[in-house]
């Protein structure tokens, strides 16, 4: 299966698609100089597949590009960066233990 992730501002999300529907999604929030990801959802069915992982890493990369920090709300972003170190850089140092980093 071939998959996409593109950044939705009207809805805020990043949403992963296999070309014709959604198979799963980060919620993002810009706030100030940084960008909080509350939510990310695959959809059911899917789990496992390493879309989740997808998303995550579009989103750190994209926030990456943009300049700005990460506020990592959602546990499995803050998870996924625990086990993707070279995404600490994203979390403000004095945040960092606030998300096990």
């Amino acid at each position: 299966m071939t998959t996409q992730v593109r950044r939705n501002d009207d809805t805020q999300r990043y949403e992963l698609t296999d070309g014709t529907r959604t198979l799963g999604f980060a919620e993002f929030r810009p706030v100030g100089n940084a960008v909080m990801l509350p939510h990310t959802e695959v959809e059911e069915g899917h789990e496992g597949e390493g879309l989740g992982s997808q998303l995550a890493r579009a989103a750190l990369d994209d926030i990456r590009a943009q300049g700005k920090l990460v506020l990592p709300m959602c546990p499995f972003i803050a998870a996924y960066i625990r086990r993707h170190p070279e995404y600490n850089d994203l979390i403000h140092p004095q945040q960092r233990a606030v998300f096990g980093l």
